[in-house]
């Protein structure tokens, strides 16, 4: 259904590969083929079983047990200890136990007992439906092209139409324990199909070993490809184009811009991560006649709705007239409208011990000619987001042009967002960390301040956008955080601190990558060393560039951005101690330093009205790690102090009052305290990491 993606999935099944595996293996094996192409399923989305032979640990005895994907966890990236492992005749027994639908969530509560082998994973909602599927190996899918037919109006007559009777179809059901019955029912009443659609839900396929499940799987999602290119050629997509994307450059404009606004005006309760997307597919849909009548009818399989809400907020703007100013000031009402809507559908469709309503705002913006926002808790749950609604988007093409498309009905949409069962497990999540939600820059952030810094504010969930003008270090630094920290939450940007354009289009660039900023550690830097009359004043004002002008210009654009979320802001500066304490042979340098520190007092001035809070961090004597190390500041101190490096680094050690030395991760573990609630009532304040030096002393 994608534009951009292959015409047909291919079988990627391996007779080798599958041969030399157990059974489990297997199983882990074609989920992950099939998790690995969105087209077949969406993040965290369908699940996989296989039921398998085992000797049971208690009886010795061979018991064939229920191998099904656990609650959470993602088809592509499945490994073993993912799968819940159930006995069979224990969960068949459970029919006995079974009161009806009004019943249903207490069945989940039986799960546990059939548990084999005392596996921790927790069983999902849909084990029943795959348990009572009279067939060994079962895979229960979320394709674009499938849903697109089961969430047609006609989707009954349509799968007749393409698959005949190797296909069937039940109506929407909830997952539980009567669609698993159901499921059961109709196998074992047509006992040569080969699977079935459910109504606004999915595709289950079944077969009598691994490889002949999965290349059901993959051919019948094909068929359906095939049958969708052959009715939709040459036919207008909804209802015609009736706006002109702008071109790219202005799309991100218009998204740096944008997003901030958005993101201040969702994160009063809790701080939002975003993600842009202006794909194809995205611009085919919020380009169209059709988008606002299509956008209100919402989702229709449920893992769709639960990622991306009732429905998407379309945001007025024209491209042909792209006036901004325009969408900006009306951005406050919109979204105060959608927050009305919404808590009149959660009063419409309530019951007496629904959980309280959550979050009222809107996960996904849709803005004609430039693309879509989505904003969720984090950066990969918002980017997942964005990724469901383009499923969506592709179902809704699919089925609007063959059919008349239907969303999920809205009280049905409602007990699924709030299910107690979802409730439960919201409420079992871990206590997030002190940072989540939070977008920090750091410029300087390839040096070794910089990524100690950047560490330790990933280890607190926070978002990092690394600056620096160095590209070789920036992409090592990039790649080493991302692979111990994961991709969804580094960014680097190459910026020259002294440049305003380079500045002002580095945070623009952050901006669209995460939605905002939270969080600036200015901390670019250089040392120099010379006595007055050798000091050149190329070197002065090099000093100067960037340890005065740069910390401004970065300062400046952060504020911007502070006073365009409303939700405050934080800024730490990494001076010197020589800003507080003159050393021989480095006027420039102190010079410099002094000016941070009282640019930053300057600053705490004019940004605590708005909650906008600027501390300094003083270092001293950072010899590893730290770049400014590596050249002539290095030899110039040496010589100034007439030793070699390894007695510099002694002499400053003997020349602090503790007597110890001073590391990069010192200085980050002060500089996340400035940049946490933990001095959240803090600003203006200096802390020195030096290890003591009484000239330095503030007081």
């Amino acid at each position: 259904m994608s534009t951009t993606a292959p015409k047909r999935l291919a079988n990627l099944w391996d007779d080798a590969k599958a041969a030399a595996m157990s059974e489990p293996e297997r199983l882990v094996y074609r989920s992950n083929l099939l998790g690995s192409d969105k087209r077949v399923t969406n993040y965290g989305g369908g699940n996989t079983s296989s039921k398998i032979m085992q000797k049971d640990p208690l009886t010795g005895q061979e018991v064939e047990v229920l191998w099904v994907k656990g609650s959470g966890g993602d088809s592509a990236s499945i490994k073993l200890d993912g799968f819940s492992t159930l006995y069979m005749d224990k969960l068949r027994a459970l029919k006995g136990l079974y009161r009806g639908v009004e019943f249903e969530d207490e069945m989940v509560g039986y799960l546990p007992h059939a548990t084999f082998n005392l596996n921790p994973r927790a069983a999902s909602i849909d084990t029943p439906l795959h348990a009572y599927v009279n067939h060994p190996y079962v895979d229960h899918m979320h394709p674009d092209a499938i849903i697109a037919i089961a969430a047609s109006k006609n989707s009954k007559e349509l799968t007749k139409q393409i698959f005949g009777d190797t296909i069937g179809w039940l109506p929407w059901k909830k997952p539980g324990f009567e669609l698993g019955l159901w499921l059961g029912k109709y196998c074992e009443e047509n006992p040569n199909a080969k699977g079935l659609i459910l109504e606004s839900h999915g595709l289950f396929t079944w077969g009598d070993t691994p490889k002949e499940c999965y290349e059901t799987t993959i051919g019948i999602i094909n068929q359906a490809i095939e049958w969708f290119e052959g009715q939709t050629e040459g036919k207008t997509i909804f209802g015609g184009q009736a706006v002109q994307s702008l071109d790219a450059d202005a799309r991100r404009a218009i998204a740096a811009r944008l997003m901030p606004k958005i993101r201040g005006l969702i994160s009063e309760d809790s701080h939002k991560l975003g993600h842009f997307d202006d794909s194809a597919a995205v611009l085919e849909f919020v380009n169209s006649k059709n988008l606002r009548p299509l956008a209100a009818l919402g989702t229709s399989c449920p893992d769709h709705f639960l990622r991306t809400k009732i429905r998407p907020l379309v945001i007025d703007f024209n491209p042909a007239n792209p006036d901004v100013d325009a969408v900006i000031a009306g951005l406050a009402d919109q979204i105060a409208a959608y927050r009305v809507d919404y808590q009149a559908y959660y009063d419409r469709c309530k019951h007496d011990n629904s959980p309280p309503v959550r979050d009222p705002n809107a996960v996904v913006y849709l803005m004609p000619g430039v693309g879509m926002f989505t904003f969720a808790k984090d950066k990969a749950t918002a980017r997942i987001s964005g990724e469901f609604y383009v499923n969506a988007i592709n179902v809704m093409r699919g089925s609007s042009t063959v059919s008349e498309y239907q969303g999920l009905p809205e009280q049905e949409a409602f007990d699924i967002e709030y299910w107690l069962l979802e409730e439960a497990k919201l409420a079992r999540m871990p206590k997030p960390k002190s940072l989540v939600g939070k977008i920090a820059l750091v410029t300087g952030g390839a040096g070794g301040i910089g990524k100690a810094t950047a560490v330790r504010l990933l280890r607190e969930g926070a978002c990092v956008v690394l600056a620096d003008i160095d590209e070789t270090a920036l992409t090592t630094a990039n790649d080493e955080l991302s692979k111990a920290f994961g991709a969804d939450v580094v960014r680097p940007v190459i910026i020259n601190v002294t440049k305003e354009e380079a500045v002002i289009s580095g945070f623009a660039h952050a901006v669209v990558e995460f939605g905002g900023l939270d969080i600036l550690v200015s901390n670019a830097g250089l040392a120099s060393s010379a006595p007055i009359e050798e000091t050149t004043l190329e070197l002065w004002n090099k000093n100067m560039d960037i340890l005065s002008t740069g910390y401004f210009l970065v300062s400046r654009e952060a504020f911007r951005l502070f006073r365009a979320q409303k939700i405050g802001g934080n800024v730490v500066f990494v001076a010197s101690k020589n800003g507080l304490a003159a050393s021989p042979n480095a006027s420039a340098y102190c010079t410099a330093k002094a000016a941070e520190i009282h640019l930053a007092r300057c600053l705490a001035l004019e940004g605590a009205a708005e909650q906008i809070r600027v501390n300094t961090v003083n270092p001293d004597a950072v010899l590893r790690g730290s770049k400014i190390w590596a050249g002539e500041w290095l030899e110039q101190r040496a010589s100034t102090y007439k030793t070699d490096k390894d007695g510099l680094e002694e002499m400053y050690r003997e020349r602090s009052m503790l007597k110890r030395s001073v590391f990069p991760e010192d200085i980050a573990e002060a500089i996340y305290f400035f940049a946490s609630d933990a001095s959240s009532k803090s600003t203006g304040n200096i802390i020195n990491v030096d290890a003591g030096n009484a000239q330095s002393f503030t007081r």
